[in-house]
């Protein structure tokens, strides 16, 4: 992080001695109008060094606050006291939309925003604490995509911050290098946390209950660049069972109701040390490209890998799970095999695999999927031939990987 030979400019929002609640022609009291016209000069007005204090209240705003600067920080009383609320909002679609390096935004709730709650593009060095994004109705599916959603960034901590209601993924990360998201909370999300198409991402010490799936580390085709080396672990990823609420067509609308941890087209994942429960479809799900609604889009990219490779499984606490599948082919799956009261085990794979890329029938040892998990065992499902011939065979998970090594960021305060 650079170090600016400035002293830190506090600017503050000021709140007026009497409240004057005039209305404003777009629907905003003339006391809130004032707000938002202050904290719009403030972020266009901001230099490196600059810090914008949020106040504690309610403060209602209807249009997107626009951040374009290097070392910025955005400051509140507290999540629950600093609250920026965009449920009139007219204009955005975001809440807060940052362009910058050395960014740092801690303590206040973004609420109801008409798109994303707060997204930040292509920055370096970015912090973000202590921030809850929720959409306060509830999941639907007009609510916006993202919570927290920094893309094509480097060196990006998430930590004590929490998302609701996300119509995509509460707490996203995509297209970046270099992530950590520790000790944060995701709840009824279509994705609690996702890290797409990312490399280098530690995903530690979370909570992701009551999402439609909750930690999905994906790979997408055209986009910057593919994703790989992610561990998730010491999360608590349970009850994931919320109906789907994704916009038609969405990549995560394919993402099945009951989906504990899900990894799709990704490689060099490591899970472990996680505990993981009554996710109804499945604990564990690892897929390929062609398990998601998009496989049959035209104009992928012809380099674009769609397999999962070097996986591996290890030393996780499983618990319930996989009695009720989403979807009637995993329904009718899982009567098949294991009967009407019966499970589906804990982690399930869609059984698509790299065909020409086999040795001796099965993937080298650098790309297999690992499991060293005590008792849990893998359903290779036989998606490529539509279920005909699952198998529960564990011979081929039976080996071990490199540990991939600990994500290490810049220092910051």
């Amino acid at each position: 992080m650079r170090q600016f030979g400035v002293v830190c400019v506090c600017v503050c929002v000021a709140a007026c001695g009497q409240r004057n609640t005039a209305t404003h022609p777009t629907g905003l009291s003339a006391d809130e109008a004032a707000f938002q016209k202050r904290l719009q000069e403030q972020f266009l007005d901001a230099k490196p060094g600059t810090v914008i204090e949020i106040p504690p209240g309610r403060h209602a705003l209807d249009r997107v606050l626009t951040l374009r600067a290097n070392g910025v920080t955005i400051r509140g009383a507290g999540a629950d006291k600093s609250i920026l609320s965009f449920k009139n909002e007219i204009s955005g679609p975001e809440g807060l939309l940052v362009y910058g390096n050395d960014f740092t935004i801690a303590n206040l709730s973004i609420e109801d925003t008409k798109g994303d709650g707060l997204k930040i593009n292509d920055g370096e060095n970015i912090t973000i604490r202590g921030v809850r994004v929720a959409w306060t109705a509830g999941p639907q599916t007009t609510n916006g995509a993202y919570g927290i959603y920094p893309v094509r960034s480097r060196n990006v901590l998430i930590e004590n911050s929490a998302s609701y209601g996300a119509s995509d993924a509460g707490i996203y990360v995509g297209q970046s290098l270099n992530v950590i998201v520790r000790h944060c909370h995701a709840e009824q999300n279509v994705a609690g946390i996702e890290i797409e198409n990312t490399i280098n991402a530690d995903v530690h010490d979370n909570e992701a209950v009551g999402n439609t799936g909750g930690i999905l580390v994906f790979n997408m085709p055209n986009l910057s660049q593919p994703g790989h080396s992610t561990r998730v672990f010491k999360n608590t990823v349970k009850a994931n069972n919320l109906g789907n609420f994704a916009a038609k067509g969405a990549a995560v609308a394919s993402v099945p109701a009951g989906s504990g941890v899900v990894v799709n087209s990704n490689s060099k994942v490591e899970i472990f040390d996680n505990d993981i429960g009554n996710n109804q479809t499945a604990n564990l799900i690892i897929s390929a490209y062609f398990s998601t609604n998009y496989y049959n889009k035209p104009g992928i990219d012809p380099h674009y890998d769609p397999y999962p490779r070097a996986i591996y499984v290890y030393d996780n606490r499983f618990a319930g799970g996989g009695d009720s599948p989403d979807g009637l082919e995993l329904k009718t799956l899982k009567v098949a095999m294991f009967g009407i009261n019966g499970h589906f085990p804990d982690i399930l794979w869609d059984g698509y695999r790299d065909e020409k890329n086999l040795v001796n029938g099965i993937p080298p040892a650098a790309e297999r999927i690992c499991v060293n998990n005590g008792a849990a065992t893998v359903l290779n499902a036989d998606g490529p031939h539509k279920y005909k011939n699952p198998t529960t065979d564990m011979a081929p998970y039976r080996c071990e990987l490199p540990k991939l090594a600990p994500v290490e960021l810049p220092a910051r305060t």
